[in-house]
């Protein structure tokens, strides 16, 4: 049912979806929209078009064939203003035209449908009125997302060690999901364990907190500090959740940033960008659950192989659901490697290369030097069915290549 479809900047840009050069400045006016889709047909994936920087008011959107008025929501950041709506049921090769013109009357505003809303420990996310999940920030070893509600209402990854379920395994403490981002050595320090004097992943602030009728945001900046209290890096990392209706999706995007001098990430296969999944969706050991790649790597055979997208799915109270995981082309050591278990593991870790396979050619560590950044993005999808019935490698083509937006001005009447 969910597609968290969440679309990455082809460019330097940290956004997600195709994203035009910002016209000239000049004062807001009606413009027509056109979207294309590419080479396969697009059910519900996140757009955006760049707009003046000066654009202001209320943004009103209008399919310029059906009359109805489409959600879509105006951000502003280093110069920049972007219209976001959400693109669907477009064929493959078909266009669509909108209509956008601007209300100074904030009662024409859309109401929001991804709410965020930040408490003393958590910030909480909602999609209409929904719990979809908390990203806690406090208190912790690290910053996380728990829980993770999928389509049909029931949580898609493990309470431990957030909280204590009858029945339910209590090994890998440190597997503190839905998800985390994290790795086993960095500088020799080991981030990805728990417990005693460990290295750790401090929150330091916010950056943006926004909700919206086609997005919210969570925009936070950490520090990693090593088991001797001496910072190592930081990192500056953005969830966006969207308002679909065939699941649920996110994009995860982080920054890391060698600000203390340079960082080396060691080749190790615990890390990076992790989940861990409900025991029911487990392969084997109590579970019923199967893991899949894009290259058809399935269950045990999927561990440690490089593939664009995996998915984990199973049975969640009588229902069969999934979270698909999608690697951004544009990253680091794209198709990255999956460190992906059997009995729930499931993370995505570009710095592991060797210890997957000793077919990769010299050591898979690497050092990020000072002043430098690592930019890595993922979609995550939550969606219902098995990874054929859902079509997991079409959502990742729909992310890969985005339908084409382009905007001109709408010539005055009259």
């Amino acid at each position: 049912m969910v597609s968290l479809t969440k679309c990455f900047a082809l460019a330097a840009l940290a956004v997600t979806a195709p994203l035009l050069a910002a016209p000239a400045a000049r004062p807001a006016q009606a413009r027509t929209i056109t979207v294309t889709a590419g080479n396969q047909d697009v059910r519900e994936t996140p757009v955006s078009g760049a707009l003046p920087a000066d654009a202001a008011g209320i943004p009103l959107l209008t399919d310029a064939q059906t009359k109805q008025t489409v959600p879509c929501q105006l951000t502003k950041a280093d110069g920049h203003a972007v219209l976001w709506w959400i693109e669907r049921d477009l064929k493959r090769g078909a266009a669509r035209t909108y209509r956008l013109s601007f209300a100074g009357d904030r009662s024409a505003a859309t109401q929001s449908a991804v709410a965020v809303t930040k408490g003393d420990t958590s910030v909480e996310v909602t999609v209409g009125g929904q719990l979809l999940t908390r990203y806690v920030f406090a208190d912790t070893p690290k910053p996380y997302c728990y829980p993770l509600i999928g389509p049909t209402g029931k949580p898609l990854t493990r309470s431990y060690p957030m909280e204590k379920v009858a029945g339910e395994s209590t090994d890998h403490m440190h597997h503190r999901s839905a998800f985390w981002f994290t790795h086993d050595d960095v500088n020799g320090q080991r981030f990805w364990t728990e417990g005693g004097k460990q290295a750790r992943e401090v929150h330091r602030e916010f950056e943006a907190l926004e909700s919206g009728p086609v997005f919210g945001r969570i925009r936070a900046r950490n520090d990693w500090i090593g088991s001797d209290d001496k910072k190592v890096c930081e990192d500056v990392r953005e969830l966006r959740v969207y308002n679909t209706t065939n699941g649920e999706l996110v994009d995860f995007t982080l920054t890391l940033r060698a600000t203390e001098g340079d960082v080396s990430f060691g080749d190790t296969k615990e890390g990076t960008f992790g989940f861990r999944m409900a025991q029911t969706m487990n392969v084997g050991g109590g579970g019923q659950g199967h893991i899949e790649n894009a290259n058809g790597d399935k269950d045990g055979a999927a561990w440690g192989k490089r593939a664009e997208w995996c998915d984990y799915y199973g049975p969640v109270a009588g229902d069969t659901v999934g979270i698909a995981v999608m690697d951004a082309p544009t990253n680091f050591r794209h198709p990255t490697h999956w460190h992906v278990r059997t009995y729930g593991l499931f993370a995505a870790n570009p710095f592991g290369l060797r210890a997957f396979s000793k077919a990769e050619a010299g050591p898979g560590g690497y050092t990020l030097k000072a002043g430098e950044s690592l930019t890595l993005r993922y979609r995550v999808w939550l969606h219902s069915g098995t990874t054929a019935e859902a079509n997991v490698a079409q959502a990742f083509a729909e992310y890969a290549t985005p339908p084409k937006v382009e905007l001109r001005d709408t010539p005055p009447r009259g």
